[in-house]
């Protein structure tokens, strides 16, 4: 049984790896990083923050089957980026957090009539108790048997970097412990709650067997500097129109490294942010800053390194800082963090 699953798997990738290069034929164009859409609510018009009208969501749909795009499952675009192995321009991957009910209403059927792939991310305990807003294990079975992606977000949905480690081990356990009984299977993918994490919380992600895990910051998915903070552009009323998918789904990577603040919760507020951006990153002169208080920030670049300074402390509980930098053919370089103050 083992062994066929893996040969399977094995078929899977090399059956991809051939439509990708009749995709490379025929675009020129082999990238190593993908845009990653992340979506909660569908319909859903009194939680305007997680939620995007369906007049929206059709019309995202629209612009990712008409224009050049390519959508493909989230454990796909993550193999490929681990290996090494060139993605199609402008590939994208749709990602779904919370398993409201709207998911399987609103967001599966409308998904099923474009063929296009998706990747749940449940936390399991509103679906264990049965909450009426939330998917039921018949519906994530549904979901899952017609080939759609399952990953995990805990038992409970907490705030990680607030609990102790003890608390988080138990909730990536049981939660496990849960697809395993209703699924068959325990997820290979990780969405942190509400995109919060701290440098210990990553450690026990990876300890727990997660191949990859997801903020919800903005940036192109690129794995240069590791792919346990992988970034996802979250989709809602405000920030949902037609320009700004656009604008993330012919996104591409800025690269940096050598981080500071290395973690994201902050000891000190306003924080020293720096970073050094890779050596094809050739434009850094025009890189420019921004965060929703203070908008553009004051950026120094040192040779490759580049120093951000805010005017005064980030404010509020979670606050963002996005980078942007011109690249080819009229296209942006995207880099954001989420940092948390408490």
């Amino acid at each position: 049984m083992i062994l066929s699953l893996c040969n399977s798997r094995i078929l899977a990738v090399i059956l991809l790896a051939t439509a990708m290069l009749v995709s490379f034929v025929a675009r020129g164009f082999a990238a190593d990083h993908a845009t990653i859409l992340m979506y909660h609510r569908f319909g859903e018009e009194n939680y305007p923050s997680t939620n995007v009208t369906l007049e929206q969501f059709e019309e995202h749909l629209e612009v990712l089957a008409s224009g050049p795009y390519t959508v493909l499952p989230l454990e796909d675009i993550v193999l490929n980026l681990q290996s090494g192995t060139p993605l199609p321009d402008r590939t994208v991957a749709i990602t779904i957090d919370d398993a409201y009910l709207s998911v399987y209403e609103e967001a599966f059927p409308r998904l099923k009539a474009r063929g296009f792939p998706a990747t749940l991310f449940v936390a399991t305990r509103p679906v264990d108790r049965g909450l009426r807003a939330y998917m039921s294990w018949d519906q994530i079975r549904e979901w899952q048997a017609a080939g759609y992606g399952i990953g995990s977000q805990t038992q409970t949905h907490p705030h990680m970097h607030q609990q102790s480690m003890a608390e988080n081990e138990k909730e990536l356990r049981v939660s496990n412990e849960r697809f395993l009984a209703e699924l068959g299977m325990r997820p290979t993918l990780f969405a942190y709650p509400y995109g919060e994490y701290n440098l210990d919380v990553i450690d026990l992600v990876k300890e727990a067997g997660f191949e990859a895990a997801f903020g919800q910051n903005s940036g192109v998915a690129h794995g240069y500097d590791g792919f346990f903070e992988l970034p996802r552009f979250a989709m809602n009323e405000q920030y949902g129109n037609r320009e700004r998918l656009e604008l993330a789904i012919n996104g591409l990577p800025l690269k940096v490294t050598q981080l500071v603040p290395e973690d994201v919760v902050l000891a000190e507020n306003p924080p020293l942010y720096g970073f050094t951006l890779a050596a094809d990153m050739d434009k850094e002169r025009q890189l420019r800053c921004f965060n929703s208080k203070y908008g553009k920030l004051d950026v120094a670049i040192i040779g490759r390194r580049a120093e951000i300074r805010m005017p005064g402390p980030l404010v509020g509980k979670r606050s963002r800082v996005n980078c942007t930098m011109p690249g080819p053919d009229g296209r942006w370089r995207w880099f954001g963090r989420q940092f948390l103050t408490e």
